[in-house]
């Protein structure tokens, strides 16, 4: 039994090993490491029961695709996941713009330059796409370091060790914002101080509007265009693409048009919808690197 208000003994438990996984991974190098466990999660996460909503999100809105087409996908879905858990804790110190091996780059990066000259906010959007834990220290190199939402794991010692790598992949502490509405006004104080935000607004929000994505009705968060639009901030869409093992491309677009139709409603479902479609986009072109694990439409589906 542990003291009255502590966290049961399984947390602990969990946190140890989680740090012991965490060092192994640390003293490899990052390429292997991703190798490891990209290796580990395709051969396992393919027969967990989660993987049924994979299948059944991709037999729904992708239903040209034959039965080893989609497993084709969701081996690729997890091997992804498995790489990004391998890659979690080298990326602070993966290089920029390396010939080859290990690294990442930025296609679109004079966006970033161009922004960070004006000192003005800005938010980012993007989706489960690739490693999209890459994103956030990426951009932070360009200057444009951005707080974002956060669903804290219920083991508040593994939240903590989670939220260090974050901080030291990014080379500083930037403030979290807690889902619901709370954060959300915590975020737009954050934006209206001139802070940045990153949204990754890809999964179903039950408070949300409803957009279409993929051509089906899909619960989106209109959290983002509502503050982009109220402040008039820029908002860059972007996405992390898998070149290789521990090798990271992240593309940036230039800042998405703000509607302004005098009706402020519509011209939030606009902006929504306008996310939606260049999240599908990437997707399309490269299906295995989405998490398709997500309840993402307004559906009944497979329990897990």
């Amino acid at each position: 039994m542990g003291r009255p208000g502590s966290p049961p003994r399984r947390m602990r438990i969990e946190a140890i090993a989680l740090s012991c996984l965490l060092a192994g991974l640390r003293r490899m190098k990052p390429d292997h490491a991703s190798n490891a466990a990209g290796w580990l999660c395709r051969a396992i996460g393919p027969w967990l029961p989660v993987s049924k909503v994979a299948d059944a999100n991709l037999r729904y809105v992708m239903p040209h695709l034959g039965a080893r087409s989609r497993r084709r996908i969701i081996r690729d879905m997890w091997e992804n996941i498995g790489r990004n858990a391998g890659e979690l804790p080298h990326l602070g110190t993966l290089p920029h713009n390396p010939a080859d091996g290990p690294g990442w780059d930025v296609t679109g990066e004079e966006h970033l330059r161009s922004h960070a000259r004006t000192g003005q906010p800005v938010m980012f959007v993007s989706g489960h796409i690739g490693n999209w834990e890459m994103l956030p220290p990426a951009v932070a190199r360009y200057g444009l370091a951005f707080s974002s939402f956060y669903r804290a794991p219920n083991n508040p010692y593994v939240d903590r060790m989670l939220c260090d790598l974050r901080d030291e992949a990014m080379g500083q502490a930037v403030p979290l914002f807690a889902k619901g509405a709370r954060g959300a006004r915590q975020a737009l104080a954050h934006l209206i101080r001139g802070g940045h935000l990153g949204m990754l607004v890809d999964q179903k929000m039950n408070d949300g509007v409803e957009a279409r994505f993929f051509g089906q009705p899909a619960m989106t968060a209109s959290a983002m265009a509502a503050m982009a639009l109220r402040q008039r901030c820029p908002v860059i869409a972007g996405y992390v693409e898998r070149l290789g093992p521990a090798r990271l491309r992240i593309h940036v677009s230039a800042p998405m048009e703000l509607p302004d139709t005098g009706d402020r409603k519509r011209d939030q479902m606009l902006l929504t919808q306008q996310v939606n479609d260049y999240i599908e986009q990437k997707i399309r072109q490269h299906p295995g690197s989405w998490l398709w694990l997500h309840r993402r439409w307004n559906r009944q589906l497979p329990k897990k």
